[in-house]
């Protein structure tokens, strides 16, 4: 894929940095295809999880999430963007502006935490994508499901084919995937109101119990509407399509991204607290089970029983186009680096086919073991991920000259805080 995505900025770059100002005033089809695409990657498995995790608090503090998390997810990766587009190569993706701003030292350090922060989360979808087929094959198709071994191969390969192929056909299939994945999300919404109750109103917690709740959510929220390993490669192709106007156009794609987000997401959540009581929610939570599967045991509904698979299995792929764009990003960065620094100049195509054999590999190894340790590790790599969304740009505001023009605005305060009260309340429910 990167052969693909740099040709193109090579080819296209002098044709159309001129053009940029004309492209940028209008809405196109491509920025639409690439809001679908960041949304894609925010909605994983996690939207299955997210209204138990956010909604054992009772209503009220969902209603103060809702409120917070539109601004904090645009700002923050807002500046993610801006910071990888504050590069002077304009083919710079995120580990070499990294690099570039804080130096090889520091720039090798981060490399390395991204990659392992958004690494694990695509092996989790490669075990989860051939958990969800499995079991779609085995209670709802009554069949038997091929040996583990043959499924995960061919489900891994499907979905990295989709990557090989380019950005565009990426682009494409995330469309085709995302759009059901919207409507389904608005069709289940909807279709539960009937069942609302207001045992999630009458629930009013205590201030204590109150911000105590706040701050512990506060993380399934970022992580639920986490876009961030897709920015680097999305920033780039803003800069190859729109020259000088890459920032305005890039915040313009993000701001709405973060309202569909907002909008599809919250309202699934919401429909889903009203319709289950606290009792049941945290019923839900002990099982470990998706509020889908917990739904369809209460309702015995067709509907949910069909679709919870569908929305898991679309979910899981949409996501996983994303993160796999940060990890292999992350990879290639760490070798290139390693090797420029051992005096060798990287053969970028035996880069290419080492990174296309390594998640293979490594993604059918995992699947085929099906380990549960997985959840931890993401939650391990949580830190990092809050810490290069929220922190780092906000520093590369205060400490780059290229960034310099940011400064001074209430938004940078407000992203800082939310970073650091996410990452604290992840460090405290990881020691607690």
């Amino acid at each position: 894929m990167s052969n693909t995505v740099t040709g193109a900025q090579e080819v296209a770059a002098s044709k159309e940095q001129g053009i940029g100002s004309v492209q940028s005033r209008g809405w196109g089809k491509q920025d639409t295809t690439w809001v679908i695409s960041l949304f894609g990657t925010a909605v994983g498995a996690g939207i299955l999880f997210l209204p138990i995790n956010a909604g054992m608090g009772g209503f009220w503090p969902l209603v103060v999430m809702a409120l917070l998390v539109g601004p904090m997810t645009y700002l923050a990766h807002r500046g993610l963007a801006r910071f990888v587009l504050s590069s002077k190569n304009s083919n710079a993706d995120i580990t070499q502006v990294v690099e570039e701003h804080f130096g090889i030292g520091a720039g090798k350090l981060i490399t390395l935490l991204y990659f392992f922060a958004i690494y694990p989360i695509v092996l989790i979808y490669g075990v989860g994508i051939t958990n969800t087929v499995e079991s779609f094959l085995v209670n709802q198709l009554q069949m038997t499901a091929p040996p583990r071994w043959i499924l995960s191969i061919v489900l891994i390969m499907g979905m990295m084919s989709v990557m090989l192929a380019g950005e565009k056909l990426m682009l494409k299939v995330t469309e085709m995937l995302v759009y059901p994945l919207i409507a389904i999300l608005a069709g289940i919404s909807l279709y539960l109101i009937p069942d609302w109750t207001g045992a999630a109103l009458a629930q009013v917690p205590s201030t204590k119990d109150f911000a105590t709740t706040l701050w512990l959510t506060i993380p399934v929220l970022v992580f639920s509407f986490n876009h961030s390993p897709a920015i680097s490669s999305f920033a780039l192709a803003q800069r190859r399509d729109y020259g000088d106007n890459a920032v305005a156009k890039s915040d313009a794609i993000l701001k709405r991204t973060a309202l569909i987000l907002l909008g599809f997401v919250m309202f699934f959540v919401f429909s889903c607290v009203m319709s289950l009581t606290p009792a049941q929610l945290a019923e839900a939570k002990s099982q470990n089970i998706a509020v889908l599967s917990y739904l369809a045991n209460q309702h015995s509904s067709p509907i949910i029983s069909y679709f919870g698979p569908l929305v898991a299995f679309v979910a899981i792929v949409s996501s996983f186009f994303g993160h796999y764009l940060g990890a292999r990003e992350g990879l290639k960065g760490m070798i290139t680096q390693q090797m420029r620094s051992s005096g060798k100049q990287p053969n970028s195509k035996k880069v290419e086919l080492f990174i296309i054999a390594f998640f293979i590999l490594t993604l059918w190894a995992v699947a085929i073991i099906n380990p549960s340790i997985l959840g931890m590790i993401e939650s391990l790599g949580g830190p990092i991920i809050a810490t290069i969304l929220f922190l780092m740009p906000m520093y590369a505001i205060k400490r780059v000259p290229a960034m310099a023009k940011y400064q001074g605005q209430i938004s940078n305060v407000f992203v800082a805080t939310m970073g650091l009260i996410a990452i604290s309340a992840i460090l405290y429910q990881l020691v607690g």
